[in-house]
């Protein structure tokens, strides 16, 4: 499953399915820059660049 990560803030969002660009379930990128996003896939992200999940678009996340 790919997701939005915030490169500021570390936090990966999960991806709005069949939405283009950088649209997010918590809708809490809505306001970030586009240079500031990746889309990657979401463990990658957990594993490879330690980031954190939304705790809005994930049950196992911490807040947002």
């Amino acid at each position: 499953m790919n997701g939005v990560l915030n490169e500021t803030t570390n936090k990966i969002h999960q991806h709005e399915s069949g939405r283009s660009d950088f649209q997010t379930t918590c809708g809490a990128t809505s306001h970030v820059a586009h240079d500031h996003l990746r889309l990657v896939p979401v463990e990658q992200a957990v594993s490879d660049v330690d980031a954190n999940r939304c705790g809005r678009c994930f049950d196992d996340g911490g807040g947002y």
